[in-house]
């Protein structure tokens, strides 16, 4: 018989006492608080889930209670911040992440580092010359930005860079020379990545009393040890549920590589309410913990589950093998979504990934390394950076849905790929919405080889297809269509095969390669309404165009109106001359419905 579990209930014991019984444990609704539940081989076969009809919430913290009113704002006592036994980042109120007091209220500032030195790629070995400490850890803030007044031990700024960002807190700030010191380094150079970076010279300044303007905001003083909360509209203290998290995890599977978690199933689960250190989380802030986290697991199942409201990642999983995780949502998330590493053979389908990247705008909805994945049927959207991450080989991205993606950081897209090889993205579709300069639809990066973009669809990403350093891939049966002026890019590229594509730009198209870029292009429909189509020729090792001129349509390829209705075309278009076959994209993203 199951064991039932009630929020009353201690749920380790229930855990314990289960692997005595027929290895169920069924959860019943209502909110669990202060759970850091750790799962080891000793459970392997049990299965974790709600109980039929209910929605069990597991938080990673704790309510706060003792509100009393200062003005606008209601505060809370946290002695044990004030004696450092205690602290957290992120806050949640009735269910969703809350904003912290920010200065400047809008947008960011602009500080005066310049650090020119270049980024070679990841391949030749990062910065030309290495940082040193104190560009780590220093930056010069402009006039009225910040001051004397500002509170050391509780702001906290978020450094941008490329595509990722740094969160640091503060050891010093000398006013006479307008100088900050960072407490914990960044991750890169504060005006790394000028040349080409929108956000080179920005930061933003949290947990700043003064930054405290409007509903919603909240603000923790570490050296009064209070949290201050400023309800929205309508919004009852009375009858508010705020937690505060107290750890950094809720749900972990922890086996060993001799020993893995095997065959366990959590079904129908939300976790919520989790915190992050003061680090610098690098690349898809991968160094930030999951809601539902673990590591060396086989033949696990993850359904129907919830990382809702939470500081770092919403899943993050290591080792894992023929892990299933099917029909979940991770939404209003401090990092990413779902964070899958070092796996092999692992499927993730179905699932809504959304609104993520709320503290550490480097999050990628999904992100993946190993290999032989199958990633299907997902929608993902409104990321801050790429849609989906990958270094994992053999893997195939079918019929995926992204819109409203890289609304912060650059250099990304809808599905990223690097350092990986036989990689398919086939039925996918990525819908405009791209925020910034550098932000692409299928994207193959450093050492991606043999990759096939096949029958995908984008819609005004003004920058459907872009590589880099990718040899021998093949970009087949695709419509990208943009209102505006289009690229489609082959930097320090190889032997690519560009075949049996629709390309129409309302604006100006642009091809940019190498001459080894692309060895053939056959049977293409290419379309500027502007009449402006052109082939810039790169110069093998390096991004400068050496050479621009109309582009001279080879292999069957044709420039003429595709004549389309949506992504579909009539028998009287030149594309069906050609014998491209239609696009079928109607199953792309989920098909299952909250």
């Amino acid at each position: 018989m199951p064991i039932h579990v009630t929020p009353a209930d201690d749920l380790a014991a229930a855990i314990i006492r289960a692997r005595d019984g027929d290895r169920q444990v069924l959860l019943h609704g209502g909110a669990y608080a202060e759970v850091a539940l750790t799962l080891t081989p000793d459970d392997s076969g049990l299965t974790l889930a709600a109980a039929p009809g209910e929605t069990p919430v597991l938080y990673g913290g704790r309510r706060l209670t003792g509100w009393t009113q200062q003005g606008d704002w209601w505060s809370a006592a946290v002695p044990e911040v004030r004696d450092g036994a205690w602290d957290f980042r992120h806050l949640v109120v009735n269910g969703g992440l809350r904003p912290r007091a920010r200065l400047p209220k809008h947008g960011a500032f602009t500080h005066e580092n310049v650090f020119d030195v270049r980024w070679m790629s990841s391949t030749d070995g990062g910065w030309e010359r290495k940082p040193t400490a104190a560009e780590l850890t220093t930056l010069r803030y402009r006039p009225g930005d910040l001051g004397a007044w500002l509170d050391l031990r509780n702001a906290e700024l978020t450094i941008y860079h490329q595509w990722d960002e740094s969160v640091v807190g503060i050891a010093a700030l000398d006013p006479a020379t307008r100088t900050v010191t960072f407490s914990t380094p960044a991750g890169h150079p504060p005006g790394a990545f000028g040349a080409w970076n929108p956000n080179a010279r920005t930061y933003v300044a949290w947990n700043v009393r003064q930054g405290m303007t409007e509903p919603g905001q909240w603000y923790l003083d570490r050296t009064a040890g209070t949290v201050s909360y400023w309800p929205l509209p309508g919004e009852e203290l009375a009858a508010a549920e705020i937690i505060a998290p107290t750890a950094a995890r809720v749900i972990r599977l922890e086996g060993t590589e001799a020993a893995p978690v095997a065959e366990v199933t959590l079904r129908g689960l939300t976790v919520s309410a989790t915190t992050t250190p003061l680090v610098a989380g690098g690349f898809a802030a991968g160094r930030f913990d999951g809601a539902l986290s673990g590591a060396h697991l086989r033949d696990c199942r993850i359904l129907d589950c919830a990382a809702r409201a939470v500081g770092g990642q919403g899943m993050k999983l290591l080792g894992a093998e023929r892990l299933r995780i099917a029909g979940c949502e991770t939404a209003d998330t401090g990092a990413g979504g779902i964070y899958l590493h070092k796996s092999r053979d692992c499927a993730v389908t179905e699932c809504h990934i959304h609104h993520n990247g709320r503290t550490y705008p480097s999050a990628i909805g999904l992100q993946l390394s190993g290999a032989g994945h199958v990633i299907s049927h997902n929608e993902i959207h409104h990321t801050t950076y790429s849609g989906v991450g990958s270094s994992a080989s053999t893997t195939r991205f079918e019929a995926n849905l992204f819109y409203d993606i890289m609304q912060v950081l650059s250099d990304g897209g809808a599905i990223y790929i690097t350092f990986c090889a036989d990689v398919t993205m086939r039925g996918n579709v990525v819908r405009g919405g791209t925020g910034t300069q550098l932000s692409h639809a299928y994207y193959i990066d450093e050492q991606g080889e043999r990759c096939v973009v096949e029958g995908n669809l984008a819609v005004n990403t003004r920058w459907p297809a872009h590589n880099h350093m990718a040899r021998g891939g093949v970009i087949r049966r695709n419509v990208f269509i943009d209102a505006g002026d289009a690229r489609l890019t082959f930097m320090r590229c190889a032997d690519f095969t560009v075949a049996e594509n629709i390309i129409v730009a309302g604006g100006a198209l642009t091809v940019s390669a190498p001459p080894t870029g692309i060895t053939a292009m056959p049977k293409n429909v290419l379309w500027s309404g502007q009449g402006v189509i052109t082939l810039e020729t790169l110069p093998e090792d390096d991004y400068q165009t050496r050479a621009s001129a109309p582009l001279a349509p080879r292999d069957g390829t044709v420039i003429a109106d595709p004549h389309l209705n949506g992504a579909a075309f009539g028998p009287d278009s030149p594309a069906a001359a050609l014998g491209i076959p239609p696009l079928d994209i109607s199953a792309a993203g989920r098909s299952r419905r909250e």
